[in-house]
């Protein structure tokens, strides 16, 4: 069961006077509905939608919750922005799933973010590089830790419509 999926928030604008204000450009946004549809089409719904403080992840859970259900929960956390640290954050999961074992979360961070929390929540040596709104399934339990199952990203969407 996949219950802890890390996502990369979509394309955002190159440049800002403030890293923590850069906003989704239109192809950022289009990428993130894409993979809002796909997650919503493919597993059951959330419960909960963690995400980084940062404006560009910020609309990026919008869009994401827009293929949600209305009783999923976002949440704004300051550890998940680039530079946090993932076993906090897998911490802080691991509570949750004390409370709710069957509590699914969406984690939208950045990289090098989203690259440590794959490794956290599934093996040593696992830390993918994701391109922007690529995303990451985890079937995840704090007592024996992960396996991951599925990557997706909007690239592979397209070469899939293709065949």
């Amino acid at each position: 069961m996949v219950n802890v999926v890390i996502m990369r928030h979509g394309e955002a604008q190159a440049l800002a006077a403030d890293d923590r204000v850069r906003t989704l450009t239109s192809q950022g946004c289009s990428d993130v509905q894409q993979m809002a549809q796909w997650l919503a089409n493919t597993y059951a719904a959330f419960d909960y939608v963690w995400v980084s403080p940062y404006v560009r992840t910020r609309e990026t859970a919008e869009l994401m919750l827009s293929s949600q259900p209305r009783s999923t929960q976002q949440h704004v956390m300051s550890e998940l922005v680039p530079e946090g640290s993932a076993i906090q954050v897998q911490q802080q999961v691991d509570s949750l799933l004390a409370e709710q074992p069957h509590a699914r979360v969406l984690l939208i961070s950045h990289m090098p973010l989203v690259s440590f929390l794959v490794e956290a929540f599934t093996q040593p040596g696992q830390m993918p590089i994701f391109s922007p709104a690529a995303l990451y399934c985890i079937d995840y339990e704090p007592s024996r830790g992960g396996k991951l199952l599925e990557r997706n990203s909007p690239l592979e969407l397209s070469v899939l419509a293709l065949k």
